[in-house]
């Protein structure tokens, strides 16, 4: 898995915890409003918010498992083969040299 697709992966998680707790806060909001349809919606919603969190939990834990994956790979790598490590690292650090110099 690449270092994009971990980020993208965080950046989904952290936009949907808050999107979870915006929902919440709305349940919160309208705990005093009285209504038997109010009371159902809010019932179908609170369940959908526990499935959801549930899921999200789940989510994390595969990422984390996978982030640690990514890292122990690569330390793997630096440890069998160093001078390779430094030599990807150098020509990374000229490439962005010169992009960024080229601003």
């Amino acid at each position: 898995m690449s270092q994009t697709d971990l980020a993208t992966k965080d950046k989904l998680v952290a936009n949907l915890k808050a999107v979870v707790a915006d929902a919440e806060e709305i349940l919160r909001s309208t705990a005093d409003v009285a209504g038997e349809k109010i009371a159902g919606v809010r019932a179908k919603v609170e369940e959908r918010l526990k499935d959801a969190k549930a899921k999200l939990e789940d989510v994390e834990v595969v990422l984390l498992d996978k982030t640690k994956a990514c890292a122990r790979a690569t330390d793997d790598f630096v440890r069998e083969q160093p001078w390779k490590a430094v030599g990807i690292t150098a020509i990374v650090g000229i490439a962005l040299g010169v992009l960024i110099g080229r601003r």
